[in-house]
């Protein structure tokens, strides 16, 4: 099942200049547009305030990076190692990340609108009091990420992976889960209402009611 509103994909160009990475340590504010760093390693890399724009990063590895703050709009991450990245109260605007490693992964206390996480590996990702407005997930294994205290307006999870999940303090309400597989999700029951579930969900919440179904 695919989104059910209308998602803004990233404008890049169909013309990238290749760029380093650590050119942003030569400007007094550190910026980066209108190019395409591929190939390399950026692993603890730490920069605070980093912007974004037009930006394509393709087989980097930003594992371990502290990028607080970063605002990046119409960015693209293909093939990316971002596990255990710090991205805590960034502002992300048409982003997509395509076949990336997010395990670990640190959105806390940011906005994300009109984003989309494809095929991508989420494991143990803290999107705790984030904002996600237009958001995607597809196919996409969310196993022990934390949504807690989480805004989420607009957002589908479509074939993903949620075992484990926590939405504790996170409204539910117009979320569509019907196609994702879980054991066990931590939420709370008034936190569930206008939820969208499967049938065979539908049965694994009745346990949350106190409700034992019979066959």
């Amino acid at each position: 099942m695919g989104h059910r509103f209308k998602m803004e994909i990233p404008k890049i160009p169909g013309r990238l200049e290749s760029a380093n990475f650590q050119d942003v340590y030569y400007e007094e504010d550190p910026f980066l547009s209108n190019c395409i760093i591929e190939n390399a390693r950026l692993d603890h890399e730490k920069i605070d305030q980093l912007v974004l724009s037009k930006v394509l990063f393709k087989n980097i590895s930003f594992t371990g990076a502290s990028l607080q703050r970063i605002d990046m709009t119409d960015v693209v991450f293909e093939n990316c190692d971002l596990s255990n990245a710090i991205f805590t109260e960034g502002i992300i605007h048409r982003a997509t990340f395509n076949e990336c490693k997010l395990m670990g992964v640190n959105f806390s206390g940011a906005n994300l609108g009109n984003v989309k996480f494809k095929e991508c590996q989420a494991n143990m990702s803290d999107f705790v009091e984030a904002r996600l407005k237009q958001v995607e997930f597809s196919q996409t294994t969310l196993q022990n990420a934390n949504y807690s205290d989480c805004e989420l307006l607009k957002v589908n999870f479509d074939q993903c992976d949620l075992n484990e999940i926590e939405f504790t303090q996170t409204n539910l309400k117009g979320i569509d889960i019907s196609t994702c597989i879980f054991t066990r999700i931590n939420v709370a029951v008034e936190n569930l209402y206008g939820c969208e579930v499967s049938p065979e969900q539908a049965i694994g919440f009745a346990s949350l009611l106190g409700l034992k179904v019979k066959e």
